[in-house]
């Protein structure tokens, strides 16, 4: 994937040890690139200021990948010792910023002479980083199918619990922090389907990764799944509890890939993008075999070609692709 080449340049003006960089109306795309690298730039330099001010009194519009750039020149300051401010904060972004507990992490205050005052709900409302984001008939189907998805959970739920049971010692459940939308963090579920250690053991095996830019971790004969977690995941019913994600609406029932915080952690700025959209328990790719796919480049091309070609029919056209595909015999993860 090809990074795009930033639009926007936001410069710092210096006072004294202090650098103040004004961020402009929309921090999103390649405003956010630019963002990044123009702090990055200026913090390699000669003359490293003590005290950096991200002045937002003109933003009113950040997406995922402004989120994205916040957090990697969060880390680059921490890393060189400068304090890093956000200095008024219109409701709009610290709307966002409280969804994602960024409020808690990165220090925010008031302009100095400027109160903060009481905000009506239109400015705090969450920004519409895609259409699917707002879409009121997206998520009625998300209910619908939700509700019947946790019925046939609860179908399942005795044979599978038993199983799991018989074959290794643990919880039936295992939960695991996943992002959604804008990087807000959430306890995916899923009917366990390896050792209770594997968290423990995946150290041990990350020199066995077959992704070689270590963004993701995959594994053919992964030693942690057990006999039954083989099972289970070929035929997909490990992902049922998921229904209950989709009922919270921390889920889709169709999506972008939920990722991993470790994998967060290394993205670069343009890939936040895929945290546009809500994560689905299917997707691109669900349906174009998910198993085989070992690129991160080829996953985030996934994720935005369903962003780019998204529509309510599109999405009932990967649910019905979807059952074909679990229906099919070398279906399922690895």
């Amino acid at each position: 994937m090809v990074d795009p080449v930033p639009e926007a340049s936001l410069e710092a003006m210096f006072s004294n040890e202090t650098a103040i960089m004004q961020l402009p109306v929309r921090l999103a795309g390649p405003e956010a690139v630019a963002f990044k690298e123009n702090c990055h730039q200026m913090l390699q330099g000669n003359t490293v200021p003590k005290k950096l001010i991200f002045d937002f009194s003109q933003t009113t519009f950040i997406d995922s990948s402004g989120i994205g750039a916040l957090v990697s020149n969060h880390k680059t300051t921490r890393g060189k010792d400068v304090e890093m401010v956000l200095r008024d904060v219109r409701p709009q972004v610290m709307a966002v910023l409280e969804m994602t507990a960024l409020d808690k992490v990165l220090k925010i205050e008031a302009q100095e002479g400027i109160s903060r005052v009481a905000t009506n709900r239109a400015e705090k409302q969450l920004p519409t980083t895609h259409p699917s984001v707002q879409s009121s008939v997206k998520r009625m189907l998300d209910v619908v199918g939700a509700i019947v998805g946790l019925g046939i959970t609860a179908v399942a739920l005795v044979p599978i619990a038993i199983a799991i049971k018989l074959n290794s010692p643990g919880p039936i459940l295992f939960g695991q922090t996943r992002l959604g939308w804008m990087g807000k963090r959430f306890t995916i579920w899923k009917f366990r389907s390896m050792y209770i250690d594997a968290e423990e053991r995946l150290k041990e095996l990350l020199a066995q990764n077959q992704q070689s830019d270590g963004k993701t971790f995959k594994m053919e004969n992964d030693p942690r799944i057990t006999p039954v977690g083989k099972i289970l995941r070929k035929t997909s019913l490990d992902e049922l509890p998921q229904f209950w994600n989709v009922l919270k609406g921390e889920m889709s029932l169709v999506g972008t890939r939920p990722p991993t915080p470790n994998e967060v952690d290394i993205y670069e700025v343009p890939e936040w993008q895929r945290l546009d959209v809500k994560p689905g328990m299917t997707g691109e790719w669900q349906v174009n075999g998910r198993s085989s796919i070992k690129n991160f480049e080829d996953i985030i091309k996934l994720d935005l070609r369903y962003q780019k070609n998204w529509s309510l029919v599109y999405d009932l056209k990967l649910i019905i692709k979807t059952i074909l595909v679990v229906l099919r015999k070398d279906s399922g993860a690895v």
